[in-house]
């Protein structure tokens, strides 16, 4: 079992190409806050709904004074087709060999189906200002989840 972070741990450092093959540090957004979430593949039903309601929120996300990451271990160019065929405005950032993933403790065991298998945790994360979790949420629903994010942040 992975650790997982908990409010008031520093948030693992990382530098990770995005959809457009920009490098995205994590220390590069210091004074800003973060919101970090992890989701198991691009262009799947969940995933895209998660996508598509973080996009439909950034504006007011980003008016709170939060930028938005998405990672997952797809390579840049099919997050890039993600992006375009679901109009999404957030950063999406490739974290192939989900060392990132691992540092958050978003990849792990967990049960599909019945099974016990390695995987991606659909996982977010609230970085304040300082680098230090303010957030840290795991198992989260794909539906759902951004309006539920968005009033534990006291946004609505």
């Amino acid at each position: 079992m992975t650790d997982r972070l908990t409010a008031g741990d520093t948030a693992p450092d990382f530098s990770l190409a995005s959809d457009t093959e920009e490098q995205v540090s994590l220390a590069d957004l210091r004074g800003k806050k973060v919101i970090v979430y992890f989701y198991p593949a691009a262009m799947t039903p969940g995933c895209t709904k998660q996508a598509c309601d973080f996009s439909e929120s950034l504006d007011s996300l980003r008016g709170a004074g939060y930028e938005v990451l998405g990672v997952s271990k797809d390579k840049p160019a099919k997050l890039a087709k993600f992006r375009e065929r679901d109009a999404l405005t957030l950063t999406l950032l490739s974290d192939e060999d989900l060392a990132v993933h691992q540092a958050y403790g978003a990849y792990d065991t967990k049960k599909l189906y019945g099974k016990e298998v390695e995987g991606v945790i659909r996982s977010t994360f609230v970085i304040d200002e300082e680098g230090k979790v303010e957030l840290a949420q795991y198992n989260v629903k794909a539906t759902g989840h951004v309006a539920k994010l968005r009033r534990d942040l006291g946004l609505d």
